[in-house]
């Protein structure tokens, strides 16, 4: 059955379309300045807290839901010193409906760990932004990173 684009609550005009858009930038400026000022458990409060979250790496699914995301933020703050996240400046926002935005991105990080060791990485990130609660958060995640360049 085909839907009259029209009477779809659903559909998007062009003003809701930007507000989406500038809603869903504002929120990854947000989440990259919380994760630099609050380290890695940062991440719980940008992750939806809903059994339909997961996240992915580089192929993998590493948190099946968002309790096993908030355990591994959790983990790997306890690990870290110091992180910084950086945005690229490639950001796409695809606003597919009042509440829903696709993100992808360019991304750098700059890890210290406990042992004062730094560790620079970079990649691309994909994810699906939900509008729910009275805020953006993402409903799934996926990190590819570049792999470290092989000394010959």
């Amino acid at each position: 059955m085909r839907r009259d684009s029209a009477n779809d609550p659903q559909s998007l005009t062009p003003e809701r379309r930007v507000a989406v858009e500038s809603g869903v930038h504002s929120f990854l400026q947000t989440v990259a300045h919380d994760v630099t000022e609050q380290g890695p458990t940062a991440w719980q409060k940008h992750f939806a807290d809903d059994p339909a979250f997961f996240m992915a790496n580089d192929g993998r699914l590493v948190f099946p839901n968002s309790q096993a995301a908030a355990q591994g933020a959790q983990a790997f703050a306890r690990t870290i010193q110091h992180i910084e996240l950086h945005w690229g400046d490639d950001l796409r926002i695809d606003a597919l409906t009042p509440s829903l935005a696709v993100v992808a991105t360019s991304w750098s990080e700059v890890q210290i760990d406990t042992q004062g060791h730094q560790v620079n990485e970079t990649g691309f990130f994909t994810g699906l932004a939900e509008y729910r609660g009275g805020r953006w958060q993402f409903r799934d995640a996926h990190w590819s990173s570049i792999p470290p360049a092989k000394v010959s």
